[in-house]
């Protein structure tokens, strides 16, 4: 049996250059990282994309909600000149996190609708009087996609809706103007 001076001395290693013909298949963990990175983030922006047009189509959800509880209260804000509808838009766009901050006039096909309808055959009317049935609509709201993978880069159109019926105003009051 060999001493231990013996087995412990390091006997040198002689390496040789790392030759092509060792290791024919190097290059291929890039490749199939590709292979995997493209997909997963592929994925990834997916997931992040359709999760923004849930947040967004429930937002504006909730500010037409908010819309229509304002909207049946006949409240309307001082600030505003423009009588009833003006402030319901107001609430819309107070309660929409600043998704409609941007919608204005006739260039821009998003729009925030106010509607009445006669409670018994669900016609439309302009009044805002006590027992119709006020709609509060945004609509042809786009929302561009982040990344249009494996779908048309054309902007999905969402349209929300909530509707209540006008309660009647204590002692007969009449409802403030449109």
């Amino acid at each position: 049996m060999p001493s231990f001076e013996a087995r412990s001395k390091v006997m040198p290693q002689k390496h040789s250059p790392p030759s092509r013909d060792r290791n024919p298949r190097r290059g291929s963990a890039f490749v199939e990282a590709a292979f995997v990175f493209v997909p997963l983030m592929a994925m990834i922006v997916a997931i992040f994309d359709y999760s923004l047009v849930i947040m967004t189509r429930s937002t504006l959800q909730h500010a037409v909600r908010e819309g229509v509880r304002y909207a049946i209260t006949y409240q309307t804000n001082g600030n505003l000149p423009s009588g009833h509808d003006a402030s319901i838009r107001a609430v819309v766009k107070n309660n929409s996190l600043g998704f409609l901050n941007s919608v204005t006039g006739a260039e821009n096909p998003c729009r925030i609708c106010i509607r009445y309808y006669n409670p018994e055959t669900l016609t439309f009317v302009t009044a805002n009087s006590p027992g119709n049935v006020v709609e509060i609509a945004v609509e042809n709201y786009t929302w561009n996609w982040i990344a249009p993978l494996m779908r048309s880069a054309t902007p999905l159109t969402i349209m929300v809706r909530a509707t209540d019926r006008m309660e009647s105003l204590p002692g007969g009051v009449l409802p403030p103007a449109r």
